[in-house]
């Protein structure tokens, strides 16, 4: 009997669900050895809540897969995450967090060399700036935190994954409200789609 292909677990931050969901399901018969379960996209802004999401998830359904992948960087954990992945013998996606996904290191750094004080959108990000940003950061409540939050800041970079008139206006306009300056670079699904290819053909399915 020929062997069965074990599958893998994607555990990510749900600002990549629709990303993963996608390059996922364009690998026909190999997306199928790829799940997907993702944590709410707003643990960003409280990311003490993202290793107990993790360790919730792999009870409940680690035991199914012979892998599993972390779709997240050290958001804010203060470099906890990197340990609990070290210590439960886990893996990550490459990648430093989504940015990097998208845009790679080498230009994700490139842009920070270039200036430090970066505030980077995705597609996901833009969508839901008034809920993750305005309304998560307490900015619409309070609207002196944004100049606290931000005052170290000098752009928006929005690393676009799609070519999105609508979504660049709307991109550009919480640059406004950011009271920063705006850059866009199209970054398609970057990484994050060299990544997903990999995971398939490691699992020996050609795709």
């Amino acid at each position: 009997m020929a062997n069965v292909p074990q599958k893998t677990l994607i555990i990510a931050c749900g600002a990549l669900a629709k990303e993963i969901v996608f390059l996922k399901n364009g690998l026909g018969l190999a997306g199928d050895l790829i799940d997907l379960q993702c944590l709410p996209a707003d643990y960003h802004n409280r990311p003490d809540k993202i290793i107990p999401g993790l360790e919730k998830v792999i009870a409940k359904m680690g035991a199914d897969y012979g892998r599993i992948l972390i779709g997240y960087g050290d958001c804010g954990t203060g470099g906890q995450l990197d340990a609990f992945i070290k210590n439960n013998n886990l893996e990550l996606l490459p990648g430093a967090h989504c940015y990097a996904f998208f845009a790679g290191l080498d230009e994700f750094d490139a842009l920070m060399e270039e200036e430090l004080g970066s505030f980077f959108l995705t597609d996901y990000l833009v969508k839901f700036f008034e809920s993750l940003v305005m309304d998560g950061m307490g900015i619409n409540k309070n609207p002196a935190l944004r100049d606290m939050y931000f005052a170290n800041y000098k752009r928006v970079v929005y690393l676009a994954q799609s070519e999105d008139e609508d979504l660049q206006k709307q991109a550009e306009a919480a640059a406004v409200t950011l009271g920063l300056e705006y850059e866009y670079r199209f970054t398609g699904y970057g990484h994050l789609e060299t990544a997903i290819k990999d995971l398939a053909i490691k699992e020996n399915v050609h795709v």
